[in-house]
């Protein structure tokens, strides 16, 4: 189910993103599937949000003006993290992992502390990435981001993971059957009250759908999403039905490299964007 053209970044910042002093377009949210385990419905939100421009003065104006893509990968890890670690190390690019501890994950979450040694960054995802299970109740959602938690204690320090996505994006309907239609915005209210920092995508490989896309279809999937954006949130997915992911990641890398990308993670962009 390819994302529509519309679909853009939607975060806690005050539900916007600040990006230099070229990027005056407006940044909302839309929901897309972001897992193998069950499609999300998808929902425009209103366009209320507007970037915030640098001063010309300031020391992060030089920063902002570059154009930046974040890679993320949802779902790991699994077998497919070490070849994907080792094209990120070949091409020294930094990535963000938003991980769960689903059955097919255990045998592979030691692979976090790899994640970690290599500089880049492990943000929550959930731990059993069922969509009636964990949006049937506010409650049942952070009891499964505290199990989460536990699972991955022994690989990452959690303490300092604040970062998460949450399953089918912040503006998925599919979770309304279960919770009610305010399910996704008491949510997101409540991780704000927590402490926690969220985000959802504006490019997507659709490397996780039912089309099971070849290398190039996917690389076709990101250039066409990308096109226009001095600020990409790439959607791609870490397991082991995604091959084709690693296959493409090299030419993904390419491609955005030579449209004049900085790779950064999540954080760094956040970091970027709030001076420091």
């Amino acid at each position: 189910m390819k994302q529509s053209k519309s679909g853009q970044i939607l975060t806690q910042w005050g539900l916007s993103l600040w990006f230099g002093a070229v990027c005056a377009a407006a940044l909302c949210g839309w929901g897309a599937i972001t897992g193998t385990v069950e499609p999300t419905g998808e929902t425009d939100i209103p366009n209320d949000a507007f970037a915030v421009q640098a001063p010309a003065d300031s020391d992060t104006a030089e920063v902002m003006m570059l154009k930046m893509v974040c890679l993320t990968f949802d779902d790991g890890p699994s077998p497919n993290t070490q070849p994907i670690l080792e094209i990120l190390a070949d091409r020294d690019v930094p990535a963000t992992f938003f991980v769960t501890s689903q059955e097919a994950n255990q045998e592979y979450l030691p692979q976090l502390s790899s994640i970690v040694e290599a500089g880049h960054q492990v943000a929550l995802h959930s731990a059993t990435h069922k969509y009636a299970t964990i949006y049937q109740s506010s409650e049942a959602f952070w009891l499964d981001i505290k199990a989460l938690r536990q699972a991955i204690s022994p690989y990452v320090p959690v303490e300092n993971i604040h970062w998460l996505r949450f399953p089918g994006g912040s503006t998925n309907t599919v979770s309304h059957k279960y919770g009610g239609n305010g399910i996704m915005k008491q949510l997101i209210r409540e991780a704000e009250e927590k402490g926690y920092q969220w985000i959802d995508w504006n490019v997507s490989a659709e490397d996780a759908g039912g089309g099971h896309p070849d290398a190039d279809q996917i690389l076709k999937n990101i250039q066409e999403d990308a096109e226009g954006r001095d600020l990409c949130v790439v959607l791609l997915h870490d397991t082991a039905r995604t091959d084709a992911t690693v296959e493409a990641l090299p030419a993904v890398i390419h491609w955005f490299r030579g449209q004049g990308y900085h790779f950064c993670t999540v954080e760094e962009m956040y970091e970027a964007r709030d001076g420091g």
